[in-house]
């Protein structure tokens, strides 16, 4: 049935003029769970279905999309996306043009061991439950919130250019936070990483993260830094774990090689970007060993899939190389602007959503060094962990990165704890600066599940491959 409602809005569409048009129908499945200080806070399970198409009639694009998946609603939504592209057209400055494409026929599905909409709910707040409990016995402890957060999205993709995909995408997640206070002062801890760890895959990956485990040691520390000493205000060398490291590669390095950003069609909420075309393969963004990717075919990335939503097969780009500034996300309609095919990037929050260019997993490549012998190396600095709020002018130049905690570093060996600390500089010199980056061992896709970009707004989910990573002449503190 689905397969005859996708045919119907192509075959609707083309009828009515259309030059190009692409379908999605998406039915999803999401379920959250939220407790705090021993009480649910959240418990939903949601269901949703819609059909987004999109077409080009002369030249123009047009969109439309409905809920109400019945044949008489998707021919007169496919009526209505030519409509639209109608009206478009007759204020365009120049005719949508895309690269060129053989028709692309494939199935893809995540990677599940155990389904988790097949694990019990009680068995998912009992897990929460434990910890919580855990968490709140550690005198000092004000406040203790775990959640776990899973999806499961099938989708049909189709275009008049007879390409045809079906994708089953799963995805895992949820974190644990203690927070501690002592009068104007708090300290706060999470793990894993940012605020939570999330990836294409099953429960398996919920119970691979060890929350009852970790849970004393995150509220313990939780209490000590309201005893912590503040970040001093220096110029030093930071050492960034690994969740710290994505952060800086979201928002420095994902954000604005995202070519749309460069030619200005997608300004309004998130920015311009000072990567410029001119600057492609001659601009240096980063020392020699720095290499990034976005590669959307990693295994239980959160940024991976089979096909983005324009039907492009998941693929791996270097944005950076060598240190050198390499590449774009792209999409068919702008990758011809430098000469390219797409790089697969465009995606869709929803089946109510119009495409536009997302990361997919942009990745800082391993380095040689291990952990303990990258700290032993460094005779004074600050290694950080747990990435608090970023923050980075329109451009992606100047960031400001806070953490949750870190540790001064003194000959060679972590010493004293500091609460929360930050850092701030222009992103290429921060690139330049980093001199170190840990091995394969310590090297994790960690997952953001709340990307946003775009007017309406879109969220996204993306995911960073990094490791600890060690950058020279950092302003911390500021």
């Amino acid at each position: 049935m689905d397969k005859e409602l996708v045919e119907l809005a192509l075959n609707t569409a083309k009828l009515k003029g259309a030059s190009y048009a692409d379908v999605r129908l998406i039915r999803k499945q999401e379920e959250y769970i939220t407790i705090k200080n021993g009480r649910i806070q959240v418990l939903k399970r949601d269901e949703d279905a819609g059909i987004g198409i999109r077409v080009i009639f002369n030249g123009a694009w047009g969109f439309a999309a409905t809920a109400k998946l019945t044949k008489a609603d998707i021919s007169r939504t496919a009526i209505l996306a030519v409509r639209v592209a109608k009206a478009s057209s007759t204020l365009k400055a120049k005719d949508v043009l895309l690269d060129p494409r053989e028709k692309v026929v494939g199935t893809y599905r995540t990677k599940v061991l155990k389904d988790p909409f097949q694990i019990s709910l009680d068995k998912k707040i009992d897990l929460l439950m434990g910890v919580d409990a855990i968490m709140r016995k550690v005198k000092g402890v004000a406040f203790a919130e775990t959640d776990l957060s899973f999806s499961k999205k099938y989708q049909i993709f189709a275009s008049s250019d007879d390409s045809y995909i079906e994708q089953t995408i799963y995805q895992s997640g949820g974190s644990i936070a203690a927070t501690a206070v002592k009068g104007n002062v708090t300290g706060e801890r999470s793990y894993p990483g940012m605020h939570g760890h999330y990836k294409c895959a099953g429960y398996e990956f919920v119970e691979s993260q060890r929350f009852l485990d970790n849970a004393e040691r995150v509220a313990t520390e939780a209490v000590a830094l309201i005893n912590a000493k503040e970040c001093p205000s220096i110029t030093t060398t930071v050492i960034t774990d690994g969740s710290m490291t994505a952060i800086k590669i979201h928002e420095t390095i994902g954000h604005p090689t995202e070519l749309d950003r460069v030619l200005g069609t997608e300004v309004s909420c998130a920015g311009k970007s000072h990567l410029t075309i001119d600057k492609l393969h001659k601009f240096q963004m980063g020392a020699s060993h720095v290499n990034i990717t976005a590669d959307a075919t990693i295994e239980g990335g959160l940024g991976s899939f089979g096909f983005d939503d324009e039907g492009t097969p998941a693929q791996k780009t270097y944005l950076i190389k060598d240190g050198i500034f390499n590449g774009y996300l792209t999409s068919r309609e702008t990758a011809p602007v430098i000469g390219e095919k797409s790089s697969g990037a465009m995606r869709a929050d929803s089946w109510s959503s119009i495409p536009i260019i997302r990361m997919t997993n942009i990745n800082l490549l391993p380095g040689k060094w291990r952990l303990e012998d990258l700290i032993a190396d460094t005779d004074d600095g600050i290694y950080v962990e747990s990435a608090g709020s970023p923050s980075i002018d329109d451009m992606r130049l100047n960031y400001h990165i806070a953490s949750e905690i870190g540790w001064l570093i003194k000959n060679g060996k972590k010493t004293e704890m500091i609460r929360r600390p930050s850092y701030a500089g222009i992103s290429y010199e921060m690139w330049r600066n980093c001199d170190a980056i840990c091995n394969e061992n310590y090297w994790e896709v960690w997952g953001v599940p709340n990307c946003g970009k775009g007017d309406p707004m879109q969220t996204m989910t993306v995911g960073h491959g990094a490791a600890p990573a060690r950058f020279r002449n950092i302003k911390i503190g500021e």
